[in-house]
């Protein structure tokens, strides 16, 4: 019996050693992951710093940009109010003409009966004339 338990103690101890040498293999691959994360952080914390500086100038370009469109924007707005400026100035151009040639065809109708009756005056003081003259 004596035998027994020594050979159970052998295989304990067996056992035990196997136990503990996975235990210090799977601590060392651990710890060789836990390199790799660390290393893996420190590198996305440089990338995030790249990225954090990109990004700040990107929005100061961004907003130099909306400045300027707003700047080119009411020099814009100054030059459509000159051309409406100009619009409107054509229009009251153009109705002055309407009334103009409107007064000119008003006038024209009264000078065509005006001459009508002259040329007819005409005609008959004419065929007077010559009625006399035989």
């Amino acid at each position: 019996m004596n035998m027994f338990l020594y050979i159970a103690i052998g295989i304990f101890v067996v056992a035990f050693v196997v136990l503990v040498v996975y235990a210090i293999m799977t601590l060392k691959s651990y710890k060789d992951m836990e390199k790799n994360v660390s290393k893996t952080l420190d590198e996305l914390q440089i990338q995030m710093e790249g990225i954090t500086s990109e990004t700040t100038s990107l929005l100061k370009k961004a907003n130099n940009l909306v400045d300027d469109v707003d700047n080119k924007s009411a020099k814009l707005d100054a030059l459509f109010d000159g051309i409406k400026g100009i619009g409107m100035t054509i229009q009251s151009f153009n109705d002055t003409l309407k009334n103009l040639s409107s007064s000119i065809n008003a006038s024209t109708t009264n000078d065509n009966e005006n001459a009508s009756q002259v040329v007819k005056w005409g005609t008959v003081l004419m065929d007077l004339w010559q009625k006399n003259k035989k």
